[in-house]
């Protein structure tokens, strides 16, 4: 698993060490050189005679360290310095009056050189001309105190370099085309200007191909949207003791990721005393007349997730949908031990007042078709407020699009919303917070943490990196291709979490944190069966829920398939 700590308790781990003398600074700097050094060699290759590949030499390649004020700049400088003797040719760009004295005088010491850019005193157009030219390029200039977007000099700097890259990403570059390529870039423990305990985007980022982050991570790798800009994250041990420990202030991670390890060890696998009831029965509640594809997506997922049992509740003409496409789902109630709700159901507000009856076998029916009824008996099911089939415990639910609407005041941990930003802003809208959909793109970590403190219920906020919330914290996965942004590809997360749940049942309702680390399972399955359907390419959502057996079965046979029950 991938714990991510906050820029307060990375401090706090570091000044016992740094109160004895421990040089962190040099640990970082070298191991910042070295993996530098390793890029470079891996960089563009040259080519033997033969045609086999040879790395590429250090002695003669170029790097620019772009340097601020603080230790990170530090971090750069002394950086610099070991390439410098190595061969390197190594140019820092100083944007502050106060670059770190001591790494400045060593970089120039081993034959380094240094523009001052700091109070207009440096040549612009040289510095960014020198940028530009570099193999690889440093950002070291800020370090994880910083807060708010990049001011001043380090601003405009990147902000110049950002436009640069855009442009010769689309071949538009004075004098080159497409190929013309930008430098490598290495972010010295995070991006410059990113929100480092939030993974917000404040201002100008200079995406990295690579960021060297020191002791441990930090949220904003992890979070949305800056986790897309900080490219392969390289973590380097200095030594840090007990991070996030209670001397921190605020024990434990401030993040976390699952890993392939630990999605298997929470995927439920059947016994040989199993049978189809204990595997988990999901009640699903999805579709109209006018979006059946939905329901046939979130039970066609459910189903090829592993679920015991499916049941499909809504209209006749739907169910019969359903049971063409998926002959194993059972139309009819029954106990189950999740809901999966939502899917292709119009939001309440949504619902028009007059009764469609103009078209072909629509006469008489609402627009939802009766699922909203069904939809808030789930949900008083799940809520508690209401005993299953008059007799029975709460069971945990996955509420998705038009059930969204119809949330009471109060949910349990283990009901868990799946809103993309455009309906988490609305779910947030009609509890009184002011806030649009570009808002929460922004700042996804605040909004959806917003939206668990609002409802209670457990929020996993949809997009290229997903985020969990709930009531033991926070989770980020980012395993998903871009092309899942299609349509029907959240009804198949929909079927595919509440088969989850329902694996594990009364567990999720007795264990507050459970859903959330299951939520993020179900993200990253999902993201997985993406890339299985067509790597690389656009999907279409039914192939997403089709690859899931696929995806599952060599997660399984990668780690401990022994039978195992929630």
């Amino acid at each position: 698993m991938i714990e991510a700590f906050t820029a307060a308790q990375v401090r706090a781990a570091e000044e016992p060490l740094l109160a004895r003398g421990v040089p962190l600074m040099e640990r970082a700097a070298f191991a910042l050189a070295t993996v530098v050094a390793q890029d470079l060699r891996r960089g563009p290759r040259g080519w033997t005679p033969d045609g086999a590949e040879r790395p590429r030499r250090v002695t003669g390649r170029r790097v620019v360290l772009l340097v601020g004020s603080g230790n990170n700049g530090g971090d750069a400088l002394f950086a610099g310095a070991y390439l410098a003797r190595r061969g390197v040719a190594v140019e820092a760009v100083c944007t502050s009056e106060h670059p770190h004295t001591e790494g400045l005088a060593a970089l120039r010491r081993a034959g380094g050189r240094a523009i001052d850019l700091a109070a207009g005193r440096g040549p612009w157009s040289q510095a960014v001309d020198t940028v530009l030219a570099a193999d690889v390029v440093v950002d070291g200039l800020v370090g994880i105190g910083a807060t708010g977007a990049l001011r001043g000099v380090a601003g405009e700097l990147v902000a110049a370099l950002v436009d640069e890259r855009s442009r010769r990403s689309r071949g538009q570059a004075p004098g080159g085309g497409a190929g013309e390529g930008f430098p490598w870039v290495v972010a010295v423990d995070a991006p410059s200007g990113i929100g480092v305990d939030d993974g917000s985007v404040p201002g100008p980022v200079l995406p990295a191909d690579r960021t060297v982050t020191f002791g441990a991570l930090k949220p904003g790798l992890l979070l949305p949207p800056a986790t897309h800009r900080a490219g392969v994250v390289t973590l380097v041990d200095v030594g840090l003791e007990d991070v996030g420990g209670a001397g921190s202030g605020a024990p434990g991670p401030r993040v976390r990721r699952l890993e392939r390890g630990d999605v298997a060890r929470l995927w439920p696998v059947p016994g040989p005393t199993d049978h189809k009831y204990t595997r988990g029965v999901l009640g699903v509640v999805a579709g109209t007349p006018t979006f059946p594809g939905a329901a046939v997506l979130a039970v066609t997922a459910a189903v090829r997730a592993g679920a015991g049992m499916v049941r499909y509740r809504g209209p006749d003409d739907v169910a019969r949908v359903v049971v063409s496409a998926r002959p194993e789902a059972v139309p009819a109630e029954g106990r189950v031990q999740a809901w999966a709700l939502g899917s292709g159901i119009p939001a309440a507000q949504e619902r028009p007042t007059a009764r469609e009856g103009d078209g072909e076998g629509g006469r008489g029916r609402s627009a939802d078709a009766g699922q909203h009824e069904r939809v808030r008996r789930a949900l008083a099911v799940a809520c508690g407020v209401l005993a299953q089939d008059g007799a029975g415990p709460r069971v945990p639910a996955v509420v998705d699009a038009g059930a969204l609407s119809l949330l009471p005041d109060r949910c349990l941990p283990s009901v868990v919303l799946t809103p993309h930003a455009g309906e988490l802003a609305t779910l947030l809208s009609a509890r009184g917070e002011d806030v649009e959909r570009e808002e929460v793109e922004a700042e996804p970590l605040r909004w959806a943490c917003r939206a668990h403190d609002l409802t209670g219920a457990t929020v996993l906020l949809k997009g290229a990196a997903t985020v969990v919330v709930g009531p033991d914290g926070v989770w980020s996965q980012a395993d998903g291709s871009a092309w899942l942004a299609t349509a029907g590809a959240g009804d198949v997360l929909t079927g595919l979490l509440g088969a989850l749940l329902a694996a594990y049942g009364g567990r999720v309702v007795q264990e507050p944190g459970l859903a959330a680390e299951l939520a993020a399972a179900a993200a990253t399955v999902h993201g997985w069966a993406g890339d299985r359907a067509n790597s690389g390419g656009p999907v279409a959502a039914l192939d997403v829920a089709e690859a899931l057996p696929g995806v599952i079965a060599n997660l399984l046979a990668e780690g401990d398939a022994r039978p195992r029950r929630g």
